[in-house]
């Protein structure tokens, strides 16, 4: 077993303020989270990552090549590729080839799907804004702001 010597503990050291705020919201993302999850599940018999797919594809009226919707959420070709699947077999997303490549898909949502989906956004901004409802609005500008600063190369 290795130790780190009782020198390198340093409980006032800067460093470990950034791990308490790390931990915290990690903390706090993760209960929000949690319940949004099982909010959609309830109300609306979806999954986060159903919604995130709608909310992606409402924001691009004109589609989306898969390979950049997968981009845009961070996740795997495949990851999307099935919930897309089961979008287009639900009837809220529509699925074309871009033209002049058989291989490439692009994604839009369907009429029953944008109507869904602004449905399910504005469920979803009232139990956030509940949840979140301690911070007022000034204090929420603040945070949103200072945590947009963290913006690095690898997010990028």
């Amino acid at each position: 077993m290795v130790s780190a010597p009782l020198t390198a503990f340093q409980p006032d050291a800067p460093s470990k303020d950034r791990l308490r705020l790390w931990i915290r919201l990690l903390r706090a993302s993760r209960s929000i989270e949690a319940e949004l999850r099982e909010r959609l599940k309830t109300e609306f018999g979806s999954t986060l990552p159903r919604f995130d797919v709608l909310a992606a594809l409402y924001r691009e009226p004109d589609g989306m090549a898969m390979s950049g919707l997968s981009r845009f959420l961070l996740v795997s070709n495949g990851n999307v590729t099935g919930i897309v699947e089961r979008l287009v077999a639900d009837g809220l997303v529509a699925r074309s080839k871009r033209d002049g490549d058989r291989r490439a898909s692009i994604v839009r949502l369907t009429e029953l799907g944008t109507e869904t989906f602004a449905r399910m956004a504005a469920a979803h901004e009232g139990w956030v804004d509940a949840l979140l409802g301690g911070v007022g609005r000034e204090e929420a500008r603040h945070l949103a702001e200072m945590l947009k600063s963290f913006r690095s190369e690898w997010e990028e």
